[in-house]
């Protein structure tokens, strides 16, 4: 479970910085979908991505069995503070608390996700479907989608999620790797907020971006014309 987190984490970052792009670059952006598009390398890569979140999630259902049956009615009596008691702290005992349903919540923005950008780029390229436009013009995708106002609302619930789910996750899967004790529980906590806020709000501004069409690649390319 610690192991397939930090790696999903890790890919998070990649697709963060990859989306960052965008912002500023269609033809920048573009190329990186054309590199990583139906080419074996990326095929291979997708496949494994997939199968640690698969393995994520089944570990997930696991261990939320296991910690029911071991602690009964009572296992959320007890709620312990880090910091104090405050929002910080209630928010990461809350997500503590539920982590699976924030998994859940975030299967679906996942599918989501999916129908919007893979299965009209790589899988349309892989099956020679027609689309909308280019399996490799990820920024037309991009524009589509986030001109939505609907679905750029569930996109940002979504990261919404995903920061409660990582922000416990990311600590909880240091401490089990081995960076345990109290003070370095405490700096993994803190590591953990400061690197997922910034991750999240990466992804939010991107949304926001194209959303409200302030993102400075729109002054320039096909999407202006």
């Amino acid at each position: 479970m610690s192991v397939t987190g930090i790696a999903l984490i890790l890919f998070l970052t990649f697709h963060c910085c990859m989306n960052l792009v965008a912002l500023f670059s269609e033809e920048g952006y573009n190329m990186i979908c054309e590199f990583l598009g139906a080419n074996w390398y990326a095929v291979v890569a997708t496949l494994g991505l997939a199968a640690l979140a698969v393995i994520h999630i089944v570990f997930a259902f696991i261990l939320t069995a296991q910690n029911r049956r071991a602690r009964g009615e009572n296992r959320y009596e007890v709620a312990t503070t880090v910091n104090g008691g405050g929002i910080l702290d209630t928010a990461e005992r809350w997500a503590s608390s539920n982590m699976l349903v924030l998994g859940l919540i975030i299967l679906l923005g996942l599918l989501m996700h999916l129908k919007d950008f893979w299965y009209n780029m790589m899988f349309a390229e892989i099956f020679g479907i027609v689309g909308a436009h280019h399996p490799a013009d990820g920024f037309a995708y991009i524009v589509d989608t986030f001109s939505n106002p609907v679905i750029s609302i569930l996109y940002l619930v979504w990261f919404c999620a995903i920061w409660f789910h990582i922000a416990h996750g990311f600590w909880s899967a240091m401490h089990t790797l081995g960076a345990s004790g109290k003070i370095w529980q405490k700096r993994m906590q803190c590591i953990g907020l400061i690197y997922v806020t910034l991750l999240m709000l990466g992804f939010a501004v991107v949304v926001l971006a194209f959303w409200f069409g302030c993102a400075p690649s729109l002054c320039t390319g096909s999407c202006c014309a």
